[in-house]
């Protein structure tokens, strides 16, 4: 299969908190994150469908990791696993 991929994948064990008004707050864990997005798994929650833009903030045990939350897309969703591309900042 050939690699699509455009950044390297660092794998990391990050919380991470996503925001959209239809939805409140979905609480998750990205299991690996690059230049380009993250993979979020997400426990005891309804995954929103791909396209949706979320407000992501990046939490480490002390603090925030981004103190301004950067805008995302919901590039593949499932029931239990997120695929999260940065989107530009306007």
């Amino acid at each position: 299969m050939e690699e699509r991929r455009r950044f390297e994948r660092k794998s990391s064990q990050i919380r991470v908190e996503m925001r959209h008004p239809s939805f409140g707050t979905i609480v998750g864990s990205a299991t690996d994150i690059s230049d380009g997005g993250a993979r979020v798994t997400i426990d005891h929650a309804i995954a929103p469908p791909a396209g949706t833009q979320v407000s992501v903030q990046f939490k480490k045990m002390i603090g925030h990791i981004n103190e301004e939350p950067v805008m995302m897309k919901i590039v593949h969703s499932s029931k239990s696993s997120l695929g999260l591309m940065f989107l530009p900042r306007s």
